[in-house]
C-alpha cells in the first residue's frame, strides 16, 4: 500500500467532534478509492461501498423518498449486509453518475447512524446537475497524484531520511555529495514517473519504465475519452485540442499558452469555458500571469495570460516527446526540457497548496513562478541545466525596492547555498515548500464596556 498524506486528513476529519460527509474530488487515477478502502479498514468495523459507474443498478437505492429511514432501508437491503451505527463508514464511490445521491447526503448526515465519504472524478462532480446541494453538510478536500515525499517513501527512502533532508532546507546547508547525487537520480526518476499510483506501483515492483510508460498511454487514452463523455457538445473539440496541445505549448521558449497556435481565428472568450472545463476537472494546472510580486498576488491576476501545465509530469513525459524518458533518466534536463521541470515543479507547488502564478516584466524579465505564502511573496526560478547562476529576472524583481522582496529561490541541479538573498536549492528540495498555514486559533474579544 502506497503511503499517501492525504491518510492524515481523513483520520482528522473522523476525530472532528461533528463532522459532515466528506466529498474527496481530483482527477482520474490518483488513488482516491483506494485510500478510503484502506482508511476504513484501519479505523471502522464495518464498511460499504457504492460504486454508481461500475455497478448503474446502485442508483435505485435513491430513486425513492429521501429521508434517512427509507435510505438506510433501502442501502441495508441493496448490500445485503448489516451495518453497526457508529462504527460503519460508507463510501459513495463516483458519485457524479448519481446527482440524487449527493442531494441525499444532507439527510444521511443529519441522520448521524452512518459516516459517509463521496468520491468522484472532477469531471463529473462539476458537470453534473444535482437536483439540490447538500451545502453545510458536505466538507470537500482536493487530492492530487502521488507528490515527490510520496513516491520517496513508495520508492523505500526512510522517514528518518526525509527529516535529514528537511533540516538542511531549514539550515539552509548543503548535503552531502553522496546524497545529493542519490536524491537527483530519485528526482529524475519521478520526472518520469510521475505521480499516478498504479504507475509508481508497478515501478516500484518492476523497475521497468517501459511497463509504467504503458500504464501512462493507458491514463491518457481515458482523459481523452472523459472529454468525450463529460464535455458539452460545442465545446469537445476545443477541449480535446487545448488538452492535446499542453505538451507542444509548455516546450515553446516562453511556455505561455497561445490560442492562435490552435487556430488563427481562436478568441479567449470563445475558448474560456473549455479552459476552465480541463482546470476543474483537475487534469491541467493553470499558472496565471501578474503585474505586482506581490501580496495579494491575485488583486494583480491576468486571467488572459497564462501557462498550462498537465496535473502529472509523467504524463506530459509519456505524451510530449519521443524517448525523452532515457535522456532524463540519464541527467540530462536541458535539451528542450525545461518545460518538463518547470511541470514538475508546478505541480508539487499545487499539491502543497499554492496558487501558481509568474511574473514577466519589460524591465525585469520573466521569473518562472511566484507564490504567495501568507502576507510574503516568493519568486522561484526553475533552473534544468548548468547555468543555475544566472538568474537576471529574479535578481532584478529583488533588487526592485517597492516591492521589498526578501528571499528568491533557484531550483537546480546544484547543492543547497545561500548568495545573499537568492537561495540555491536542489529541485529535489521541493518537497519542503509550503505555504504558512491558518493559525489553530484566532481569539478576538471586543471591549463594550465602554458601551
Amino acid at each position: 500500500m502506497l503511503q499517501r498524506k492525504e491518510l492524515k486528513a481523513l483520520e482528522a476529519w473522523k476525530d472532528a467532534p461533528s463532522h459532515k460527509a466528506l466529498m474527496l474530488t481530483g482527477a482520474r487515477q490518483i488513488g482516491k478509492t483506494t485510500l478510503v478502502r484502506e482508511f476504513a479498514k484501519r479505523h471502522y468495523g464495518s464498511f460499504a461501498e457504492l460504486n454508481f459507474l461500475l455497478d448503474p443498478a446502485a442508483s435505485s437505492v435513491f430513486d425513492g423518498s429521501l429521508d434517512a429511514d427509507t435510505l438506510v432501508a433501502n442501502l441495508t437491503a441493496y448490500l445485503r449486509q448489516p451495518l453497526k451505527p457508529k462504527e460503519t463508514l460508507v463510501l459513495l464511490d463516483e458519485i457524479q453518475e448519481c446527482p440524487r445521491a449527493r442531494t441525499a447526503i444532507k439527510f444521511l448526515v443529519e441522520d448521524g447512524r452512518f459516516d459517509y465519504i463521496e468520491t468522484g472524478s472532477l469531471l463529473g462532480v462539476r458537470n453534473r446537475e444535482v437536483p439540490s446541494y447538500p451545502v453545510g453538510f458536505e466538507e470537500q478536500r482536493h487530492m492530487y497524484p502521488l507528490d515527490f515525499e510520496e513516491f520517496c517513501l513508495a520508492a523505500g527512502v526512510q522517514p528518518q531520511t526525509i527529516d535529514f533532508l528537511r533540516s538542511h532546507y531549514e539550515d539552509r546547508t548543503p548535503v552531502s555529495e553522496s546524497v545529493h547525487a542519490t536524491m537527483m537520480q530519485l528526482f529524475l526518476a519521478y520526472v518520469v514517473i510521475g505521480g499516478m499510483p498504479e504507475v509508481v506501483q508497478r515501478y516500484v515492483d518492476t523497475s521497468d519504465v517501459a511497463q509504467a510508460l504503458k500504464i501512462q498511454r493507458d491514463i491518457l487514452d481515458l482523459y481523452r475519452q472523459d472529454i468525450a463523455k463529460y464535455a458539452a457538445e460545442r465545446d469537445k473539440t476545443k477541449v480535446r485540442a487545448i488538452f492535446d496541445a499542453i505538451p507542444s505549448q509548455l516546450d515553446d521558449r516562453n511556455r505561455r499558452f497561445v490560442l492562435a497556435d490552435l487556430a488563427k481565428s481562436a478568441r479567449q472568450n470563445r475558448y474560456e469555458s473549455s479552459f476552465l472545463w480541463l482546470t476543474d476537472a483537475g487534469v491541467a494546472l493553470p499558472c496565471y500571469n501578474v503585474t505586482s510580486p506581490v501580496a495579494p498576488l491575485a488583486a494583480s491576476e491576468k486571467r488572459n495570460l497564462f501557462k498550462l501545465f498537465l496535473n502529472d509530469v509523467g504524463l506530459l513525459c509519456a505524451s510530449s516527446l519521443e524517448n525523452v524518458q532515457f535522456d532524463i533518466l540519464q541527467g540530462n534536463l536541458d535539451v528542450n526540457l525545461g518545460s518538463i521541470a518547470e511541470n514538475v515543479i508546478a505541480q508539487e507547488l499545487v499539491a502543497h497548496g499554492f496558487w501558481l502564478h509568474y511574473f514577466n516584466g519589460k524591465r525585469t524579465g520573466e521569473v518562472d513562478f511566484v507564490v504567495q505564502s501568507g502576507r510574503t511573496c516568493l519568486p522561484i526560478e526553475v533552473k534544468s541545466g548548468a547555468d543555475w547562476q544566472r538568474h537576471p529576472a529574479i535578481n532584478n524583481l529583488l533588487a526592485t525596492e517597492e516591492w521589498g522582496l526578501e528571499e528568491g529561490v533557484v531550483l537546480c541541479k546544484g547543492n543547497v547555498e545561500k548568495d545573499g538573498k537568492i537561495t540555491y536549492l536542489p529541485l529535489y528540495m521541493v518537497m519542503f515548500l509550503e505555504p504558512e498555514g491558518l493559525p489553530a486559533s484566532m481569539p478576538f474579544k471586543v471591549d463594550l464596556s465602554r458601551l
